[in-house]
């Protein structure tokens, strides 16, 4: 693998492959998106931040991209959440989207290309309804569903690696009803008497609403065509979702549907599953009451996208500390000369090489990461060029950012008795020769937003 070939897992064949984009010069990408009927937690935030990492990444290596996510706003947990408070479906949708947009823009995401919602497609899902039909792929129930017939295409359980017959024994397939076969899933739900009428569409099979996995499968193909480069989303969505699509899309076109198949890994709370019923399940809004958008940010970063990540408050202070190392380092450097070309990165440079190896090794955040903290420390021995460098390469990874004075200064309270102990501890240690201890006791103050001053008289400090 070279430095300057971007590589890529890809679920499908479970190995790193060298990317190169279907037609040239442009990605088009399709991240599966969140479902509506609520607000968006953390595990959302891990996904949204993973692919807008990988968004960024291609657009910074010249490639132009079309990244679709969709929005799923019909589904039977909207229904129900609906008919609880007593509101149409798309007063909930629309507020839950609008709370949506505030969580991604707190934490920095770039908004995609397109961002289609579900409804908005009905007529492409029946179409591709109906070629399934006509190829026997999907039939009609004695109950009104549409179902496809899992065991009628060839393919099927070649991206979660499982046989037709392992995939039958799993926990997560559904009861046989009637169904032919326990795998077959919906493709469209005949309307019930006590679902409120914005729940229904007209169709040829009466009136309904569309299966959860058709709605991306049409989408999808209706803003990418077909094959696309890149498919994204949770490792959960592998089965039974992305199996289905593939099954839906192949099925209907006879063709392939996707080139790479990408999945971020699951995150844990406290090294446990995140469950409601466990009452560790966090809000983005409610986490962004406690830490700003930029450290949740650059906490998920400091894990690769496909490894498990532990979300803990410990973590998440860790990560808040390293982010002010890296503001105080530019907060220390000379501000930029005026005329100066903002975030162009002379990828010439050995550190910017080193930088673009680690995000074409499948965006290898963690070691990205470790190229800005080697730049911080050469800001802060001086090297005039460093701190430049390293706020483009923190714009690449939507970070470093902000003015950094103002980033340190945000939400810091000055315990002046704390201060006051470490000053006369710094005194002691250089009193004692501990030149090292006087110098950590130093930096870290400094990381904490405050400035000490010797002269003849003593140390003082002003707040950075």
């Amino acid at each position: 693998m070279t430095a300057s070939t971007l590589h890529i897992h890809n679920t499908l064949t479970r190995r790193l492959e060298p990317f190169a984009p279907l037609q040239p010069g442009h990605v088009r990408m399709y991240v599966c998106g969140i479902t509506v009927y609520d607000l968006c937690h953390v595990g959302h935030a891990r996904m949204m931040l993973a692919f807008d990492v990988i968004y960024r990444w291609l657009l910074a290596s010249g490639l132009r991209v079309t990244y679709v996510r969709n929005i799923t706003d019909i589904e039977d947990k909207i229904i129900r959440r609906a008919v609880e408070r007593g509101i149409p479906i798309r007063t909930l949708t629309d507020e839950m989207i609008a709370a949506m947009h505030r969580d991604l823009a707190a934490i920095g995401t770039l908004a995609p290309t397109a961002e289609p919602r579900a409804t908005d497609y009905v007529p492409q899902m029946l179409s591709m309804i109906g070629r399934l039909e006509e190829k026997g792929l999907a039939y009609r129930a004695a109950g009104g569903d549409v179902n496809y017939a899992v065991r009628r295409f060839p393919g099927y359980g070649k991206l979660s690696g499982k046989s037709l017959d392992e995939l039958r024994a799993g926990e997560r397939v559904a009861v046989l009803g009637d169904k032919e076969d326990p795998l077959d899933f919906v493709l469209w739900k005949s309307a019930k008497p006590e679902e409120p009428a914005d729940a229904q569409w007209p169709s040829p099979y009466g009136p309904g609403r569309p299966g959860w996995h058709i709605e991306c499968s049409a989408m999808s193909a209706a803003l990418l065509g077909e094959p696309f480069d890149i498919h994204g989303g949770g490792l959960d969505l592998t089965f039974p979702h992305h199996e289905n699509e593939i099954a839906q899309s192949e099925g209907a076109s006879g063709g392939p549907f996707v080139a790479m198949w990408v999945h971020n890994g699951f995150l844990n709370i406290d090294n446990e599953k995140m469950s409601k019923s466990l009452g560790n399940f966090f809000t983005i809004a409610d986490v962004l009451k406690r830490y700003d958008g930029e450290t949740l940010r650059f906490f998920m970063m400091r894990t690769h996208y496909r490894s498990p990540l532990n979300f803990a408050d410990a973590n998440l202070d860790d990560a808040r500390t390293a982010l002010r190392r890296l503001y105080t380092a530019l907060d220390s450097a000379a501000p930029p000369s005026a005329g100066a070309p903002a975030d162009r990165i002379d990828w010439t440079d050995a550190r910017a090489l080193a930088f673009r190896a680690a995000m074409n090794d499948d965006f290898n955040t963690p070691e990205a990461l470790a190229v800005l903290f080697e730049l911080a420390g050469q800001a802060n021995r001086g090297d005039a060029s460093a701190a430049p460098l390293l706020r483009s390469l923190g714009s690449v990874l939507g970070v470093l950012q902000q003015a950094p004075r103002a980033f340190l200064q945000a939400g810091v309270s000055i315990d002046e008795a704390r201060i006051a102990q470490l000053i006369e501890e710094r005194a002691a240690a250089k009193a004692a020769r501990d030149y090292a201890r006087a110098d950590a006791i130093r930096r870290e103050l400094m990381e904490q937003g405050v400035v000490l001053k010797d002269s003849a008289t003593g140390t003082s400090w002003v707040r950075a």
